[in-house]
């Protein structure tokens, strides 16, 4: 196995692709003479790079038109990479910092199932309830959310939560109350085409978790 970091699509056109970093740097983008050419609109001609400095990986924005995102936040000029670090590129493309190959996952389609009522397939962006699936598919806003409350396993999450999952590196501006409670509302809508329990349960003055029976 080679011990050199990888970049592994976990979201996106390219999803499952993987780069081994060479000990200098790479440039990421749409432009066709990019080391790693990404296809989205969404992207720029030249939206990031990495580079490799003293021993370390080190992530660069290129003032890009839609950002680069790193673990949720923004990214302004340069930052450190370190393993387990996930890359967000204009919001539509997500990449795994994986330390080595031989750490690399072997598959991003695994289904999240615990015997539960839901399971969802978080790169096929599915949800079945009680083995059947949910067609058309959420939104991505609406899975988004979803997938945290699952993740979160019956524990409470906060609006602040919900901002960040759903619309992140946006540190809540322009996202009101309303638009939290619409959307919400809608995914419970969604979830209940398939089945009338209601899973996304309120919990007054602190936020939302989901009942999955």
């Amino acid at each position: 196995m080679d011990d050199r970091p990888v970049l592994m699509v976990s979201e996106g056109e390219l999803i499952g692709h993987r780069w081994t970093l060479a000990d200098d740097e790479m440039l990421i983008g749409r432009g066709t003479d990019a080391d790693i050419v990404l296809p989205e609109r969404q992207v720029s001609r030249y939206h990031l790079k990495i580079h490799y400095r003293d021993g370390r990986y080190f992530l660069e924005d290129l003032d890009s038109k839609n950002g680069t995102f790193l673990n949720g936040q923004q990214v302004k000029g340069t930052v450190p990479l370190q393993d387990g670090d996930e890359i967000q590129i204009a919001l539509c493309v997500r990449m795994l910092f994986v330390g080595s190959d031989a750490t690399v996952p072997l598959s991003f389609d695994l289904p999240k199932a615990d015997g539960a009522g839901m399971v969802l397939e978080e790169n096929k962006r599915t949800v079945s309830i009680h083995g059947h699936e949910l067609d058309p598919p959420l939104s991505l806003a609406q899975f988004r959310l979803l997938q945290m409350l699952y993740d979160a396993d019956g524990a409470v999450c906060g609006r602040d939560d919900i901002i960040e999952a759903v619309w992140p590196g946006t540190g809540g501006q322009g996202v009101s109350e309303q638009a939290i409670d619409a959307l919400v509302r809608r995914l419970r809508d969604r979830l209940a085409e398939l089945d009338d329990h209601n899973y996304i349960v309120t919990v007054r003055g602190h936020g939302f978790r989901l009942d999955n029976p």
